[in-house]
């Protein structure tokens, strides 16, 4: 059985050659996972068993409203934590996505040439926004753009990456929102039929899930289950995809699409939301209600570290200062997974 894969054992020096995907390929061509599976990237955590994460979204502005202010912290806190790698949770080229696999100026001028510190020359692995879906949804996935930043790690619109202790299972969100299916901008290539593709994933995402071994299950979408944010909950995922989330126990869903940070707690299960779209243009004073209990929101900008070990998980938010606006502890027993 064929699986996607890629094993990445990262240092800042190598990251330039060795962020290019090593999967399995026949006659130079790709080979997708086997059906009812998700394409899967390894991606080991330390040696002592430890990973550290950033996770940003919404930035995707060519350095404006802060984007560079926000990709500065970033280097600073991923150097002084040793991030093993990036999330990004969409929305990663405004207004529009790209144009094609050879829009290489918007590319770099958004992203290659905005996180340029050493400690962000790791791999950023990536979900799709609905900005992106109006443009060519399917060119951030193109190997054209990953040659251009071989940091760039977008194997399929949804994917996991396997870092051993932790599972993120990023789930291509866009196509669940009805109401987008109504315009006629956004990029529905491999993706109509709806109803075929969406059963299909949460299948797919649900068997993966299942199947986990890992201390921490965390799920990356662009789009709000539960948000205090302008946007607020996104009923299209209430309504399907987080029922697979709590009846497969994952621990937390990292979103974007709201321009806020904000962490909420599920009010009947163990489940976090929290929000990291802070990448750049924020909506300050935008709030809206949310049935889940409100534990944290800030409506600036910023982004979201995550340190992981087999006992405890530490999360901080921080603002385009460095300044930690909120932190928090989650706990697992050693004798679980």
């Amino acid at each position: 059985m064929m699986v996607m894969r890629t094993r990445c054992g990262w240092s800042s020096a190598m990251a330039a050659s060795a962020a290019v995907l090593v999967v399995v390929v026949v006659g130079g061509v790709m080979v997708a996972p086997a059906a009812g599976e998700l394409a899967r990237v390894e991606h080991p955590a330390k040696e002592d068993g430890s990973l550290t994460v950033l996770a940003v979204g919404d930035w995707g502005r060519k350095g404006q409203y802060n984007q560079t202010l926000v990709a500065t912290q970033m280097g600073v806190i991923g150097e002084k934590l040793a991030a093993d790698f990036i999330l990004s949770t969409g929305d990663n080229f405004y207004n529009d996505g790209l144009t094609g696999d050879n829009d290489t100026a918007s590319f770099q001028e958004s992203f290659t040439n905005i996180y340029t510190a050493d400690s962000l020359q790791k791999p950023w692995y990536i979900v799709l926004g609905n900005h992106d879906y109006t443009g060519d949804a399917l060119a951030q996935q193109s190997p054209a753009i990953r040659a251009v930043d071989s940091r760039w790690t977008s194997v399929n619109k949804s994917f996991i990456v396997d870092a051993g202790i932790a599972e993120f299972f990023l789930v291509d969100t866009v196509p669940f929102v009805q109401k987008y299916w109504n315009e006629s901008k956004f990029d529905w290539r491999q993706v109509a039929p709806r109803d075929t593709y969406l059963s299909t994933l949460l299948t797919d995402l649900g068997d993966a899930m299942a199947q986990s071994n890992a201390t921490w299950k965390i799920v990356v979408g662009h789009h709000t289950i539960s948000s205090g944010c302008e946007h607020g909950n996104t009923s299209d995922l209430v309504a399907m995809l987080l029922p697979v989330l709590k009846t497969y126990g994952a621990d937390m869903y990292v979103n974007g699409h709201d321009h806020c940070l904000q962490r909420i707690t599920s009010i009947d299960s163990p489940l976090e939301f929290v929000t990291s779209g802070g990448g750049s243009r924020a909506w300050a004073g935008k709030f809206k209600q949310t049935s889940d209990k409100l534990e944290f929101i800030y409506d600036g900008q910023g982004f979201l570290s995550m340190q992981l070990t087999e006992a405890e998980a530490s999360f901080a938010f921080y603002d385009v200062t460095g300044a930690v606006l909120h932190s928090w502890q989650l706990t697992k027993s050693t004798s679980t997974n």
